[in-house]
């Protein structure tokens, strides 16, 4: 339940700094009584955090933070949540803008600031550069090559940092005019359910909503994921959805050319040789993430369908088929001139033919990986 005197939090997360702080900008301008809090992590590795805050006037204060532990998660954990309690029991701001630093997504600093009755998650809002959007999707840079690594051993790559932070909110702050309107096209294809605004003075309307984590999360899971086709120009995505088993060992073969077909594409799969498992495909440009997303629920007894959320056995209907139950490929593709045609031929060509169903598999290349 919230607290009476909870206080309006609105996170700010981005890859592109200055976006960023033109939309933070916006906001405290826009909404009276309101404050910028952000955790600097440009010397993160020299064991050096600061916390700065400031209002539409300038800086309010500028320290620096001892941490048991330099990493994000501390930073969290550490200082970012117990300084807004303090705000919020000050009650000198009605709203507290937390600007995330550039390798930060927002889910979890959106998680921490849900879970406290004290305050108010009123939106996630991510900010982009249009003319930097497209270079930094199509990348092979990983964080660390840029310097924006956030912990010890943080192998993210900037192409998979970026789509995670254009996929959670439901708030898009698109900054900048070069290639504008390819920009919007790719935003709206990786994030349907985002509104793509410009930062300026009509961000204050955002603020008096509410933003559900558990919905976000939901939307996002690629195991029961719903996703549709869509053409605008030269952006693409392409949903691909079929009721037979992939064959492990041609899939394998194609796995490089499938990837690296789009930009950003994910999806669950159903591998022959695997009639119970769901997995979940995750690729960021050319890097691809192949896991198991648990039991497909057709192959759940019945008394376990209780406890499985009501998103996915709604999901799973709208996949049902009377003969392999939830069982199918599903995954959808977004790029820029993406070639469709050739697309679905490879993937087509990976699937198990009725010759070969029933018939044991010779070898499985991913026996050892999955």
């Amino acid at each position: 339940m919230e607290a009476p005197s909870s206080m309006r939090v609105v996170v700010v997360s981005g890859l592109h700094r200055s976006a960023r702080a033109r939309t933070v900008e916006a906001l405290i301008t826009a909404v009276p009584g309101s404050v910028a809090l952000h955790h600097d992590f440009d010397r993160i590795g020299e064991g050096v955090v600061h916390r700065l805050t400031r209002d539409r006037w300038g800086t309010v204060d500028h320290s620096r933070v001892e941490l048991d532990h330099l990493c994000a998660s501390c930073t969290l954990r550490e200082d970012l949540v117990p300084f807004l309690l303090r705000l919020t029991e000050a009650g000198e701001h009605t709203l507290c803008v937390v600007e995330t630093w550039e390798g930060v997504e927002p889910r979890p600093v959106a998680d921490a600031v849900a879970s406290e009755p004290a305050l108010r998650l009123a939106a996630v809002v991510t900010a982009v550069d249009s003319e930097r959007l497209l270079p930094d999707l199509a990348g092979h840079d990983d964080l660390g090559d840029r310097g924006l690594d956030i912990a010890v051993e943080d192998e993210r790559t900037v192409a998979e940092v970026l789509a995670h932070q254009i996929e959670y909110p439901t708030v898009l702050a698109l900054d900048g005019e070069p290639y504008r309107a390819e920009a919007r096209s790719l935003l709206e294809h990786l994030n349907p359910a985002a509104l793509v605004v410009s930062p300026g003075p009509d961000l204050a309307d955002l603020t008096h909503g509410r933003f559900d984590p558990e919905h976000a999360a939901n939307r996002l899971n690629p195991a029961w994921a719903q996703y549709a086709d869509r053409d605008d120009a030269r952006v693409r995505t392409l949903t691909w959805t079929r009721r037979r088993p992939l064959h492990p060992a041609r899939l394998h073969e194609a796995l490089e050319h499938i990837v690296a077909a789009g930009l950003r594409s994910r999806g669950r799969v159903w591998l022959a040789g695997r009639t119970d498992t769901l997995l979940v495909w995750d690729a960021y440009n050319d890097a691809l993430l192949l896991e198991s997303g648990g039991p497909w629920l057709d192959a759940l007894p019945e008394a376990a369908m209780e406890m499985v959320s009501e998103s996915r056995r709604a999901s799973a209907q709208l996949d049902w088929d009377p003969a392999v139950g939830d069982r199918c490929q599903h995954l959808a593709f977004t790029g820029v001139d993406l070639d469709a045609e050739r697309l679905v031929a490879l993937l087509d060509s990976c699937l198990l033919t009725e010759d070969e169903a029933g018939e044991p598999l010779r070898f499985d290349p991913f026996a050892d990986a999955l």
